[in-house]
């Protein structure tokens, strides 16, 4: 399955959406749809992978620290992206030295057909998943979540009372119609650059206020100090530690858009500092978040830190600030979601029709695979009731595969023979950390579980 034939087609079934300004070699169809495209800049790529990175992941990174503590907490999420930024490093040389245009065509190269297969199956899995928590927050914090037996309103159920209207179902049913739908439909990643612009934006303004309202509290002695590191009375303790690590693997996951960023740019050899510009400013946005948000609820972090903005924050504006939080959040999600559908649908289509022409050039299949999918999605987040669960599930299986395994395993593998022993040594080190890591948090989240529908029947 090596052999030069299966990596041409592998290369075919693997091609980016639309083709890029150096391929002269693309049909007429897709080249009529791209050829006013003079090539995407830095500031738009660097924007569209930052928008990537920074979803969900944000709001349960508060949470993490409630887990592990402030310094743990903090140092795992530098080390989370260190990593993310080698393997990405390793996942373009090796696709550089091939001719990979894709992350599935570089994983075709090294394992045949069946490698490729499993990395858009590892893609279609975390990506809906990442979706569906997307659809979970904005139903939150627009019309409220119950956890523990309270109820956290929403900012509609706040400003207007519960009506049918501005119920889960409903608000999430107009936020897809509306807003998703349009989006999901553009073809190429670089027309999303100005909504990630103002995606990044508000995320950065939802930081600015959690820290400012943290600060003002920390000075007003309203707030305790958090704790610096993990309380361990158990065993059992000690395995739960391990159960942030899918969330902060999740956190990062990137490696999907980092070839369709990469095809579109005027200068190709920009991706490096690309790559190192959107983990510095992510991981700024990450670690700001977390301690600020941690220290300002402490012990009472809720999986979904945005949760805790439905109270008296204890501040003059206490009201006005917690829905500005909230609002400029659920509209940054709204505007990250076509990023993440954008691989999810582009690497379905490739699973399913990989014989078949480009997606681009398909607008029927286009349309029903957008559909469908936009229904999926919809449907899990009405029935679903916990980011935290979807965290575990995704985190612990597709995305520690995505962002660190096949990266790694194609180093091992490397077909061409360009890899140096410190990128050998690198990659087992970051199999093991991913595979140990991940088995003992399953295990824990297992044995919570099992603990917790057991201990009525103990007692």
């Amino acid at each position: 399955m090596g052999g030069g034939g299966a990596n041409d087609r592998f290369a075919g079934a693997s091609d980016p959406l639309l083709p890029t300004k150096r391929d002269g070699d693309e049909d007429d169809a897709g080249a009529s749809a791209f050829h006013e495209f003079d090539g995407a800049s830095f500031a738009g790529a660097v924007f569209n992978l930052s928008t990537t990175i920074v979803g969900a992941g944000i709001m349960a990174l508060p949470a993490t620290m409630k887990v592990l503590g402030l310094v743990p907490g903090l140092v795992m999420i530098v080390l989370a992206a260190l990593l993310t930024d080698a393997s990405i490093e390793l996942l373009v040389r090796f696709s550089r030295a091939v001719g990979a245009r894709s992350y599935s065509a570089a994983m075709g190269d090294a394992f045949g057909w069946w490698g490729r297969r499993l990395l858009q199956v590892c893609v279609v899995i975390n990506n809906v998943g990442v979706m569906v928590v997307y659809m979970i927050i904005i139903g939150d914090v627009l019309s409220g979540t119950t956890s523990g037996g309270e109820h956290h309103y929403g900012v509609l159920e706040g400003w207007f009372g519960i009506h049918w209207w501005n119920g889960r179902f409903f608000v999430l049913l107009v936020t897809t119609l509306c807003v998703f739908t349009p989006l999901a439909c553009f073809k190429r990643i670089d027309s999303l650059s100005y909504t990630s612009t103002i995606s990044v934006a508000l995320a950065v303004v939802f930081v600015i206020i959690t820290a400012g309202i943290a600060i003002i509290k920390l000075i007003g002695g309203q707030i305790p100090m958090p704790k610096l590191f993990p309380t361990l009375p158990d065993l059992a303790s000690v395995w739960e530690l391990f159960t942030a690590v899918p969330v902060l693997v999740t956190a990062y996951v990137c490696h999907y858009n980092v070839h369709p960023i990469h095809n579109e740019l005027k200068d190709s050899s920009q991706i490096k500092p690309i790559v190192h510009t959107s983990l510095t400013l992510c991981s700024t946005i990450y670690i700001t978040t977390s301690f600020f948000g941690y220290l300002l609820f402490g012990e009472s972090t809720l999986s979904d830190v945005l949760s805790n903005f439905d109270s008296n924050l204890g501040i003059p504006y206490s009201s006005v600030l917690n829905d500005a939080v909230r609002v400029s959040y659920a509209v940054h999600l709204m505007l990250v979601f076509p990023m993440i559908f954008h691989a999810l649908r582009l690497n379905l289509d490739g699973l399913l029709f990989s014989s078949a022409r480009p997606l681009s050039s398909d607008n029927r299949r286009f349309g029903i695979m957008t559909a469908l999918l936009l229904l999926v999605i919809f449907g899990s987040a009405i029935f679903i009731p916990s980011i935290w669960d979807v965290f575990q599930f995704t985190g612990a299986t597709a995305a520690v595969c995505i962002g660190f395994i096949f990266p790694a395993a194609i180093t091992l593998r490397d077909p061409q023979g360009i890899a140096k022993k410190w990128d050998k040594i690198l990659a087992v080190f970051m199999i093991v950390l991913a595979v140990v890591s991940n088995v003992v948090a399953v295990y824990s989240d297992a044995y919570k579980i099992f603990h917790k529908k057991s201990a009525p029947s103990n007692a």
